[in-house]
């Protein structure tokens, strides 16, 4: 049984959101039985009570409700939530406009812009009407390219209050890596800054920008967006203005929200791309919103005095689910830059300064906070902080000690899980349940999320592939030009017909929580015994000298073995001592199975876009292959560190 952390102090539990919804839910459904899992279990029985339960209790305004809530329930493919339903996603983002704080951004070089609930809606509107002047309206396409800067907000939501679809990606992109994404969807404007800032170094855009514009048929207007340089100091492109220019006069010009069908298409996402094209997801308005409301106000327990943050770019999901806070009347907080720099401790000194309640980031940057040894608890005054969320790659559970050690033995420390295939989360928290050591808390409401053996066989307490058997709201309307839905079929629903498979390697515990194990077309399978590569991450990054493990599975005399690969400090080597202490690690810990058939010392691992370590990518280079999309990598030229190694052809 894994060790209990935290549980939820009385007056937390009895004033949670949570709390307060199955309340509800006990006085107008038939739900049996006490506590969470009785109400997950009434939230996939009757999904049809359960989501507009949902809708009320969040308070999502719309302009017409809806003729039936579920359509086609009982496949995946072809289901339609809210039918005869009319809102405006934005709408619902600008219902407060007082003057609480809704933005503050900091940037890495310690500028601070606060924008309230009312200048922001006044801001909004002014963008919506020189894009609507422009010829932006429903269903048109309006991209950007910039830092993690207030603008991108204001330009989604002003996309959003036309009808038109905003898609967004981090401006560190490449050439190649913009065009993969925006040269697909067409877009009619595109958002640029002239630059950006990471580790103390100004990166510029604009030189990049003449290349990208030549790939973009269809582009009507750019943007160009002063974030480092001033607006006159701005070049001039064909069919350019500044972001001034296209706010107009500093009036209060009416904001009108085109009211459009629940699944009228908001977002469009993309895949990595590290295994070939990215897939051009879309997401749906009302579908987004109400999950996103589910897991902010019901699984976060967020509330309007709360300040949120995630460490994020406007290229990963996590920054679609921030911004939704702004539904709650919550303050928003955006960071750009290293998380890193100047001090590692950079993120802590912005919680503490602006009185942060709910800390997100990546489990990779708490893993590099332990191995950094940074201790806010005890540097930093963090008495506001109540929740740290973690996603992006399974947690360690060494990352659950070194939160409750050095961070705060307070805090609701929740792993979540899902991805941008679904803009959420399959799994996630929940603050009427307690915290385990290495566990995700629960599986989402309304989610009905198993284990599958390869057959298709239920498992539970055992290691599977986590799918999703029932509709929900925030699957993709589909993927860009795939008018008959080949490519999203072929995506998730071809190795478990009619069933969503999520490709992670996962297993129910027997409290109902979840271990995330990675990426199931990643697992390790030597002898047919299948692996997910965290079992092995789990062991070996406990250790001080490792900073960071990849493991891929080599083809081997008709079987496969196990190479794991390793970054460790600066002037560590990776001697016969070390190597036998991480497999004596991964062997007490696991199995003899685990433990890798080589080891070898590398001086950096290649990470996705989103910090996400690129198994596949060196996995391909291992096996002499081409790896098809090196622009959606941060770090391409890790690669060639893992090209012809010594030693991967020998026993």
């Amino acid at each position: 049984m894994n060790e209990v952390l935290w549980r939820p102090a009385p007056e937390r539990l009895a004033q949670a959101n949570m709390t307060g919804f199955l309340h509800r839910v006990q006085e107008t459904a038939s739900l049996t039985g006490e506590g969470y899992a009785a109400l997950y279990e009434w939230s996939i029985r009757e999904p049809e009570c359960f989501w507009p339960a949902v809708w009320d209790f969040c308070d999502i305004k719309a302009s017409r409700r809806w003729d039936r809530v579920l359509e086609n329930g009982d496949r995946m493919l072809g289901a339609q939530w809210f039918r005869g339903s009319r809102l405006n996603f934005a709408e619902n983002l600008l219902c407060y406009r007082d003057d609480r704080p809704a933005l503050v951004f900091v940037g890495e070089d310690g500028r601070r812009t606060r924008r309230s609930y009312r200048q922001l809606y006044h801001e909004v509107a002014r963008l919506a009407r020189g894009l609507s002047k422009a010829g932006i309206g429903p269903g048109d396409r309006v991209a950007a390219f910039l830092p993690n800067i207030p603008e991108a907000v204001i330009g989604m939501l002003a996309t959003a209050s036309l009808g038109a679809v905003w898609s967004s990606c981090s401006p560190d992109f490449g050439v190649k890596g913009v065009v993969a994404r925006f040269g697909q969807i067409t877009p009619k404007v595109l958002l640029v800054a002239d630059a950006y800032l990471y580790q103390g170094r100004a990166h510029p855009c604009l030189s990049r920008l003449r290349k990208v514009v030549d790939q973009l048929p269809g582009l009507q207007q750019l943007v160009l967006v002063p974030f480092l340089a001033d607006e006159a100091e701005l070049p001039v492109f064909p069919n350019s203005v500044t972001y001034p220019e296209v706010l107009g006069a500093d009036d209060s010009p009416n904001l009108s929200f085109e009211q459009l069908p629940f699944d009228h298409p908001l977002y469009i996402l993309y895949s990595s791309g590290t295994t070939g094209k990215p897939k051009c997801i879309v997401h749906g308005a009302g579908g987004t919103l109400i999950q996103h409301l589910k897991e902010l106000v019901l699984h976060t327990d967020l509330k309007r005095d709360d300040r949120i943050f995630y460490f994020t770019t406007c290229g990963w999901m996590m920054w679609n689910w921030l911004v939704s806070s702004l539904a709650v009347g919550a303050t928003v907080l955006l960071y750009d830059g290293s998380p890193l720099y100047p001090r590692p401790q950079r993120l802590f000194d912005l919680a503490e300064q602006e009185g942060v309640t709910v800390f997100g980031a990546s489990a990779r940057y708490l893993t590099a906070l332990e191995k950094a040894a940074v201790k806010p608890r005890f540097s930093h005054k963090l008495a506001a902080l109540r929740t740290i969320l973690s996603t992006g790659s399974p947690l360690l559970a060494a990352s659950f000690d070194y939160v409750y050690r050095y961070i705060s033995p307070s805090v609701q420390l929740s792993s979540i899980s899902g991805g941008t295939d679904i803009i959420s989360c399959f799994a996630l928290g929940n603050s009427m349940l307690p915290v385990r050591r290495g566990e995700l808390q629960c599986r989402g409401l309304g989610m009905r999320v198993e284990v599958f053996d390869e057959n298709g066989g239920t498992l539970n307490q055992q290691k599977g592939e986590l799918v999703c058997t029932q509709p929900f709201p925030s699957m993709p309307v589909g993927f860009w030009n795939d008018p008959d839905q080949t490519r999203y079929r072929h995506a998730y629903f071809e190795k478990f017909p009619g069933v969503w498979a999520q490709g992670d390697y996962a297993e129910i515990t027997e409290h109902g929580g979840m271990i995330i194990y990675g990426r199931s077309d990643a697992v390790l399978n030597p002898g047919g015994v299948r692996i997910g590569t965290a079992e092995i991450y789990h062991q070996v990054e406990r250790l001080p000298e490792v900073l960071e493990s990849l493991a891929v599975g080599q083809a081997w005399e008709g079987d496969e073995r196990v190479i794991l690969f390793v970054r460790l400090r600066q002037g560590r080597e990776l001697d016969d001592p070390l190597i036998n202490r991480i497999k004596t690690a991964i062997r007490e810990n696991t199995t003899p199975r685990h433990v890798p058939a080589k080891i070898i010392q590398v001086a950096d691992i290649p990470r996705t876009r989103n910090n996400k370590i690129a198994e596949l990518a060196a996995r391909c280079i291992v096996h002499h292959q081409p790896v098809n999309n090196v622009e959606a990598l941060s770090n391409p030229e890790a690669l060639k560190l893992f090209k012809d190694l010594p030693g991967l052809d020998e026993d």
